[in-house]
């Protein structure tokens, strides 16, 4: 398992008329944390697209459970469970004060400029395997 953890101040523009974070804002920092979670394990997201490989969304779910509000302070932690093979699997917690607000999921494809679906690339697989615990 990979687990990380990324900490976000939620800004007022992120916030809607009751002063509570607009939901599609939670999809965005799932998206900070893969991104972040790449970058930590050594393979930034930047470099898979330079080998000609793209990671679309297949599936996205998200728990709501208590609202975040302006100007808390968030922590997003990213779960990878499973190994990667023709597809890669995150889950997520957004956690305020130990107190979980929202948790999702995500799957995504590895594909090539073709977009046609390959098998995730060796440098990532082994970097996996390193930070796996």
């Amino acid at each position: 398992m990979i687990n990380t953890s990324n900490n976000i101040r939620v800004r007022y523009a992120e916030t809607d008329r009751m002063d509570i974070v607009y939901h599609a804002n939670y999809l965005v920092w799932f998206e900070t944390a893969r991104i972040n979670m790449l970058d930590q394990i050594g393979l930034p997201y930047r470099e898979i697209e330079k080998q000609g490989l793209y990671l679309p969304v297949l599936n996205i779910s998200v728990e709501y459970k208590i609202p975040a509000r302006f100007d808390d302070i968030l922590d997003i932690h990213i779960i990878m469970t499973k190994k990667p093979r023709a597809r890669i699997h995150f889950e997520y917690e957004v956690i305020r004060d130990n107190e979980i607000l929202a948790t999702g999921k995500s799957s995504h494809a590895f594909i090539d400029r073709e977009r046609k679906c390959v098998r995730p690339p060796q440098k990532l697989v082994n970097l996996i395997e390193l930070a796996w615990s």
